[in-house]
């Protein structure tokens, strides 16, 4: 898609069938404040379709691509301000006033971000597995693995596989990163995202959220007991920014959404029904 203007870009995002059959229920539902949800580095919207199909029962559900994720543009800069503003400006673009705002990992900080920035666009806050502090840099092997497969240009993505398994041991995330493979006009198998655009920003990835101060939003922390994401410091640092905190902890790790789907769903569904009725 096009560049919105200098500093946002149009991004892509996603929205269930079964949307469609939200819309036949009660006017409370279908009224209801929509629930924004923003991937992780290196995911994109069609990680969410499970959980956008139980959510969109109740309320209407959009999963966004990040700028250099899926099928959103690849554009410099990876800063929180720059991420928070595309967000902003797809609720403006979609005519959402104010949404519950979801994030998992990278895309947790750029919820922190919009939260703190702009708090008056937010009912709630969800974040998952990630806290508002800097991260040292834990992705060199991935990192390596993205670029061998783009010097191999494999044929399949079997093959894909076998290059990144050089880099990356664990089969589980290897099979997350194949949800990046797309077919080049040559035949082989390339990347979807924007490889050099997110490197270049990683500095910026690891950082902190950059706005200062605390929001009286309801948020709730779900964390992975077996994640080294969210420590006591992580946990402080959360509370500090978002007094109004609430937090759990599921038998899982990083990426806690997909190890305990159904737990972490009826997490999150409890939440926003007690949010709507406050």
């Amino acid at each position: 898609m096009s560049t919105a203007t200098s500093t946002t870009v149009e991004l892509f995002y996603n929205e269930s069938d079964a949307r469609e059959a939200a819309q036949g229920n009660e006017a409370g539902e279908q009224d209801a404040t929509p629930l924004v949800i923003l991937h992780g580095l290196f995911g994109s919207a069609d990680n969410w379709r499970s959980h956008i199909k139980f959510w969109s029962q109740s309320r209407r559900v959009i999963a966004v691509d990040l700028r250099n994720h899926g099928r959103s543009p690849h554009v410099a800069g990876m800063s929180y301000p720059e991420q928070a503003a595309d967000v902003i400006a797809l609720l403006d673009q979609l005519d959402i006033p104010t949404c519950d705002l979801m994030g998992h990992s990278m895309g947790g900080k750029v919820a922190m971000q919009v939260a703190l920035q702009a708090p008056e666009r937010l009912r709630s806050l969800v974040v998952a597995d990630i806290a508002p502090i800097a991260y040292g840099h834990g992705h060199d092997e991935i990192f390596a693995a993205f670029e061998a497969v783009r010097e191999a240009r494999p044929a399949s993505r079997k093959d894909a596989d076998n290059v990144m398994a050089r880099h990356v041991e664990t089969p589980a995330i290897r099979q997350f990163l194949a949800t990046n493979l797309v077919r080049d006009e040559d035949g082989s198998m390339g990347w979807r995202v924007g490889l050099d655009h997110i490197a270049a920003g990683y500095p910026q990835i690891v950082e902190a959220p950059q706005a200062h101060g605390e929001v009286e939003l309801p948020a709730l922390l779900l964390w992975g007991e077996r994640s080294n994401y969210v420590q006591a410091d992580g946990l402080q640092a959360m509370r500090e920014r978002f007094p109004r905190l609430e937090d759990a902890s599921l038998d899982a790790g990083h990426w806690l959404h997909a190890e305990r789907a159904s737990e972490f769903q009826q997490a999150v569904e409890t939440f926003l029904e007690r949010v709507a009725r406050a």
